[in-house]
């Protein structure tokens, strides 16, 4: 039987993938791709190097935040841990070069979101991803409450990967659709979870 966590983790992946589809395959396919012997693969095999980079970028935060969250319920301190999570954010944005001390904060606040809705997730009874937050919730509004403050601090995120990366039509263009992305399947997380 699955843990709480893997059930968590496991949504949360299905969700980076749907996200990374909405934004890195948004191109039809052309005639070349038909014409040319192994087009198709090699822009397949592109596409899936990019769409898995992507994933591996959307869910690191939402991985330190659910760590936190399951060491807060097993009993360790929340100030420790949100620390560490910081420590390993800090290193991660270092790593894929877009380290700001303003970066880090909009990111830390996101975390912190992350880890308190995980935790509630945690702590509720369910034994699927919709049941645990329609349990942690109770109802449609309250988890569009959550969602509201998510997705703010997310776009605080992305204003500070503008400023950071320097504002351009495709960063920009990318980031939107992310956010249509992420509001789209949210929307239907809440209609599967409160389709009482």
């Amino acid at each position: 039987m699955k843990t709480k966590y893997d059930i968590i983790l496991s949504a949360e992946e299905s969700f980076a993938r749907t996200v990374a589809l909405g934004v890195v395959v948004k191109r039809p396919l052309t005639a070349w791709h038909y014409l040319i012997p192994g087009m198709f693969l090699i822009d397949f095999l592109r596409r899936s190097a990019e769409i898995r980079k992507y994933s591996e970028h959307f869910l690191f935060p939402r991985r330190q935040a659910l760590d936190a969250a399951q060491s807060v319920l097993n009993g360790e301190s929340s100030k420790e841990v949100i620390a560490r999570a910081g420590k390993a954010i800090e290193v991660w944005l270092s790593s894929v070069g877009l380290f700001s001390q303003e970066l880090q904060k909009s990111q830390m606040k996101a975390v912190q979101l992350l880890i308190e809705h995980y935790a509630a997730l945690m702590s509720a009874p369910g034994d699927s991803y919709y049941s645990l937050i329609e349990n942690a919730y109770h109802d449609r509004r309250n988890y569009e409450a959550y969602v509201s403050r998510i997705a703010s601090a997310e776009q605080e995120v992305d204003r500070a990967i503008l400023e950071k990366l320097g504002e351009t039509e495709v960063l920009r263009e990318k980031l939107l659709a992310e956010e249509r992305e992420v509001t789209r399947r949210r929307v239907r997380e809440a209609d599967i979870a409160f389709s009482d």
